[in-house]
């Protein structure tokens, strides 16, 4: 599988998705069934031998749209693949355009491995199927390498699934299938595009600043202190967080919220060990940042009841499985979910954020990053310091669908963009908490 993932990225390019046409309801699809029941004898059950030895084919499907018939191979398996244009007469066939069809096949027994389907023109999202029993199959439903759906029985044969309609297959599942996973509406992601580009906007005129953030007079204070930044002035990641609060919040308000508030206890969590060093070590000082940050969005814009912790804080758990890939191959493992005093694993952030822009538009998150630290027993220090968690750093996610309905993430910190891979590149191993803010589309910090 790595190799296909490999000719895959290089499909895709080094700029990421080419501009796509609106992908369509899934009941819209075009079907190809009667195209895979044509050469069900000749590219899906022939011999690898001569399978391998076809040239690619380029068909027109009756019910409209056109597909590049082809195979790829890595060192133990092929892909038999009906690659779908992406786009009308683009002339482009990647293979994950919306309604590409992929039956993997070992080399040496023409065995099938799977089947994958592609309901939208996204690489990273994807239905699945594998062989489990003489009548049945297995369905795994994968967002962005988490498993939604992992291994459903169904009540048919792999192979059966070769001449079976679209809608057919996805109705074996019934409504253990999760159908708006797949059909995001772009247009309920219009605010979270005009907050996104407003911010951008007011970025040039901003810095970077140790411990640095503006205050309710609209002075550039230092948090720790609350004394004037005398040169160069600028905001540290928490100061760039209330930043983008106050940005909402002002508006409504005609005031910028005070910084001593922002940094007061909010809500269960450490424990008597921790509470011991909170003076020396402030370990939660980002998540009681972030948390105080979100309650007054969420007061200020709803009611005093939405901002609470019950309704501010992340905890849902929408898939218990990860993919995990590295150089030396792909593993599946578990994934906890919501942890108290930590919050999610960076490895699931990608498909959390996926699932949280399709359960709740409208919506971005502050994100305070932690892990355990400590520094390490050494000879000049024998006992060391009791190892803790910390959060350590604080950015705002801002997960949406564009006008053409690809998924992405706008990541902002530390007074400026960055991008999502950095991001979780940057924390491996780390854990994330997330408070939820309401999108407003007037903005003025």
């Amino acid at each position: 599988m790595r190799s296909f993932i490999i000719v895959f990225c290089l499909i895709l390019g080094l700029t990421g998705f080419p501009a796509l046409g609106m992908d369509v309801s899934i009941g819209k699809i075009t079907d190809d069934s009667a195209l895979r029941t044509s050469v069900r004898d000749s590219w899906l059950t022939e011999v690898p031998g001569k399978v391998l030895a076809k040239p690619r084919v380029l068909y027109n499907l009756d019910s409209g749209g056109r597909v590049e018939l082809r195979t790829e191979a890595a060192q133990d398996e092929f892909m038999v693949i009906f690659a779908r244009e992406l786009n009308s007469n683009s002339g482009q066939f990647p293979g994950w355009a919306q309604g590409s069809w992929i039956l993997t096949r070992q080399k040496d027994t023409g065995a099938a491995a799977r089947i994958r389907i592609f309901l939208r023109s996204d690489y990273h999202t994807y239905i699945q199927f594998r062989p489990f029993a003489a009548d049945k199959c297995l369905m795994d439903v994968v967002l962005y390498d988490a498993y939604m759906v992992r291994s459903l029985p169904l009540p048919v044969p792999l192979e059966r699934l070769y001449t079976m309609q679209l809608n057919e297959i996805i109705n074996l599942a019934g409504n253990k299938f999760p159908r708006r996973y797949f059909e995001p509406d772009p247009t309920n992601y219009r605010d979270q595009r005009l907050f996104i580009g407003k911010v951008r906007e007011r970025l040039p005129a901003l810095r970077f600043a140790n411990d640095g953030a503006i205050d309710q007079t609209g002075r550039y204070v230092y948090i720790n202190t609350g004394l004037d930044q005398q040169e160069q002035p600028g905001l540290n990641c928490s100061g760039f967080a209330k930043w983008l609060i106050d940005g909402i919040l002002r508006p409504v308000t005609g005031e910028r919220l005070p910084i001593p508030p922002l940094k007061a206890p909010f809500g269960e969590r450490g424990s008597s060990f921790t509470a011991l060093w909170e003076k020396w070590r402030d370990p939660f000082f980002g998540l009681d940042w972030i948390r105080n940050l979100a309650a007054q969005a969420g007061a200020t814009l709803y009611s005093p009841a939405f901002g609470s912790l019950n309704e501010i804080e992340v905890r849902g758990e929408p898939f218990s499985q990860v993919i995990i890939r590295s150089r030396t191959g792909t593993v599946v493992q578990s994934y906890p979910g919501f942890l108290e005093n930590a919050g999610y694993g960076v490895e699931g952030l990608q498909p959390l954020l996926y699932a949280l822009a399709i359960d709740e538009p409208g919506k971005f998150y502050l994100a305070a990053v932690n892990n355990e630290i400590g520094p390490p027993t050494t000879e000049d220090n024998p006992r060391g310091t009791p190892r803790m968690r910390q959060y350590f750093h604080v950015a705002a996610l801002v997960p949406f669908f564009n006008e053409y309905g690809i998924f992405q993430v706008a990541v902002f910190e530390s007074a400026a963009e960055t991008s999502f891979n950095a991001f979780k590149s940057r924390y491996p191993g780390h854990y994330v908490s997330l408070v939820r803010v309401p999108v407003e589309t007037v903005f003025d910090p």
